[in-house]
């Protein structure tokens, strides 16, 4: 993969971890102790130590957009986040919710010891117990959503990339249902669903949600949207009604815009596809290797000359 030039710099000191090489921090040539994480070349977060606030990837911030519309602003947040990486998110909900308490499931041992070798989430000068607690489970997604108590958290985030693909077991009706029943009542659920031309498994991906959830939604850029190109789409879902009309603003001021699909427009977008189920479900789609190329990924995304999906 060839890495953007606005983040190709100094790998950290230790940057790479363990003997297959497989895991890599690379700075940021634009924010002095901001830092990518690559797996296998893909990317995978980025996380800026002196900014928590600053989401880089467009969809990343499109999760941010519902978490922070999930509750009146600042108030604490119980957060599940299904995928660890450089803990993107839940630092930005430390930052912006004081008091939250999250857990994080993240199953490779690599990424977790050397993020937190190099990127400690508690930093000089600042209190924990004004940020509020992060935990971090090693363990797979899946079995951490399961042996949580039910309606123990207000937001739960599956973002989730294995060789750039998400796991199968992680993309059905039943997984789905394991994160509505981890929700508390009007909990809001959200997925990053990496996909491209014709959108066969975001479209299925988008009636799964909407076969658990009564309220969900679709955001990405409308070149994603129209099949034009491969890209990372936001599916969010609720049993209460989602702030559609604020997502949009959100989605629209962005720097890359995007745009929210709901109701009709959703019935539209799915087009007749059916819920995944266990006994069905596949990975996500491989992304073209063109999309590497450009520096663009679906666990790491990026807009238009700068990286891109997780």
């Amino acid at each position: 993969m060839q890495v953007p030039s606005e983040i190709r710099g100094r790998s950290a000191p230790g940057g790479w971890d363990g003997s297959r090489d497989r895991v890599e921090l690379l700075a940021d040539a634009d924010r002095p102790n901001a830092w990518m994480l690559l797996i296998d070349g893909v990317p995978q977060s980025h996380v800026d130590l002196d900014d928590p606030r600053y989401l880089d990837f467009e969809y990343v911030r499109r999760l941010g957009h519902v978490i922070d519309l999930a509750a009146p602003p600042g108030s604490p947040l119980r957060v599940l986040h299904l995928g660890g990486g450089g803990l993107t998110l839940a630092r930005y909900v430390a930052a912006t919710r004081s008091g939250s308490s999250q857990l994080a499931a993240e199953s490779d041992a690599e990424v977790t010891a050397l993020v937190r070798r190099r990127l400690p989430l508690n930093q000089p000068g600042r209190s924990r117990t004004r940020a509020g607690r992060i935990t971090i489970r090693m363990a797979d997604a899946r079995a951490v959503l399961e042996q949580v108590k039910a309606g123990s958290f207000d937001v739960v985030v599956a973002d989730v990339f294995a060789a750039a693909q998400t796991p199968a077991h992680l993309t059905s009706a039943e997984f789905t249902a394991a994160a509505a029943r981890a929700l508390r009542p009007s909990g809001v659920y959200a997925v990053n669903v990496g996909d491209g031309p014709p959108l066969a498994h975001a479209r299925a991906r988008a009636a799964t949600v909407r076969s658990v959830f009564s309220h969900a939604c679709v955001i990405a850029e409308a070149g994603v949207l129209r099949g034009r190109r491969f890209g990372n789409l936001v599916i969010a879902g609720s049993t209460a009604e989602l702030p559609v009309p604020a997502l949009t603003r959100r989605a629209l001021a962005d720097p890359f815009p995007a745009r929210v699909v709901a109701g009709p427009e959703l019935d539209e977008f799915t087009g007749g596809a059916k819920p995944i189920t266990d006994a069905d479900a596949e990975p996500s789609p491989l992304p073209p290797p063109d999309v590497f190329a450009s520096g663009v990924s679906p666990s790491s995304p990026r807009s238009a000359g700068r990286a891109r999906p997780r």
